[in-house]
């Protein structure tokens, strides 16, 4: 029952009807217009007792003291700061692209130490960087943490993560990323999304057919060629009739996806069944152990003892050969509710009908 269940839920969401037209934009993006990742070390302060144990976390105090003499504030070699309301954190963000200097942007804070809670804190500026090393972005605000958590009398209670927040328009874009479109003589490239030949062929004749002559060429199976206009005014409308073309997509390969770990089983509806026999049945084995008492004659010079009878069955479910076939996703689904196998069962069994050629389809175990 539980397979047929899922087996019918997998083709509910599985199935789709004939492919339709979708937009260029829903498929492909410009090369060179993609977010770039930021990154930056921090400290949170203000927290209620919940920071970093300083003298598990030394690099707390460090940072405090190296921020403090930035500051003006110097402190004696050598003293022990036993600090419980800060915290040493990491602070990420991605930087879209044509972000401008004065941009806000939404960070994620996350804890480096013991901290047990971020809640009420205060995150102190923090320059974000690029993979180049250079900083894009500064950070500063009060924390937004989704968790709670209570203690008394040596008894706690938590709610989601509270080690790590988020501080809406919480970074200030200082530096704008480089990003000169079409420099190579107005020439544009556009990435699908997902590399298929088939997808870009069609992608060039419905741009060209809709500008009326060839202004776009493949390069390969991921990249088509652009010759857009030189001026950036020119070339933004150029970009946007582009995005807005229709394109129908060749069909997906057939696939099958297995999550080990979980159990769940997904199939596209490419997916087929070559006439293939099944024979499916379990295995049990029963010990039952019994204990009795050995009780010697009463002039006898014998102990009284405890006794293990172990009784050992073997059982094996009768299984017969079953015909599994199908020529779409809703007679293989039909085909292997027929089988009665568990998810952990089913795994198997599309492993083997792959081995055996039957499964037409390509088969993922994530």
């Amino acid at each position: 029952m539980a397979l047929a269940l899922m087996l019918t839920t997998v083709l509910a969401l599985s199935w789709t009807p004939a492919a339709q037209a979708e937009r260029i934009r829903e498929l492909a993006t410009f090369a060179g217009v993609r977010d770039n990742q930021l990154t930056g070390y921090g400290l949170v302060v203000g927290l209620d007792g919940s920071g970093d144990q300083t003298t598990q976390a030394p690099f707390t105090s460090q940072s405090l003291a190296n921020m403090l003499s930035q500051l003006g504030v110097s402190i004696p070699e050598g003293t022990n700061l036993q600090l419980r309301n800060v915290a040493a954190v990491m602070v990420t963000a991605d930087l879209p692209p044509f972000a401008s200097s004065g941009q806000r942007l939404d960070i994620v804070v996350s804890s480096v130490a013991n901290a047990r809670s971020l809640r009420g804190g205060t995150l102190l500026m923090t320059p974000l960087k690029g993979a180049n090393g250079d900083t894009y972005a500064m950070a500063q605000g009060n924390m937004l943490v989704g968790g709670a958590g209570a203690e008394a009398g040596g008894s706690s209670v938590q709610i989601n993560q509270q080690a790590s927040g988020r501080i809406p328009n919480g970074a200030l874009v200082e530096q704008e990323v480089p990003l000169n479109l079409g420099a190579n003589g107005g020439t544009l490239e556009l990435q699908l999304d997902e590399a298929d030949f088939g997808t870009a062929q069609r992608m060039v004749t419905a741009i060209n057919n809709e500008f009326g002559r060839g202004v776009a060429y493949a390069r390969n199976g991921g990249v088509i060629a652009l010759d857009g206009p030189a001026n950036d005014n020119a070339r933004v409308s150029f970009m946007a009739r582009v995005e807005r073309v229709d394109v129908t997509p060749t069909r997906a390969p057939a696939r099958v996806v297995i999550n080990s770990r979980t159990g769940s089983v997904v199939m596209n509806n490419g997916v087929t069944l070559r006439k293939a026999a099944v024979a499916h049945g379990n295995l049990s084995i029963m010990i039952d152990s019994q204990f009795g008492v050995s009780q010697p004659n009463a002039l006898g010079d014998g102990e009284t003892t405890v006794v293990q009878d172990s009784d050992i069955n073997i059982e094996q479910q009768e299984a017969y050969l079953q015909t599994v076939e199908g020529a779409d996703l809703e007679k293989v689904v039909n085909a292997l509710n027929e089988l009665g196998a568990t998810p952990q069962d089913l795994m198997s069994i599309l492993e083997a009908l792959k081995a055996s050629g039957s499964l037409r389809a390509e088969l993922e175990v994530i």
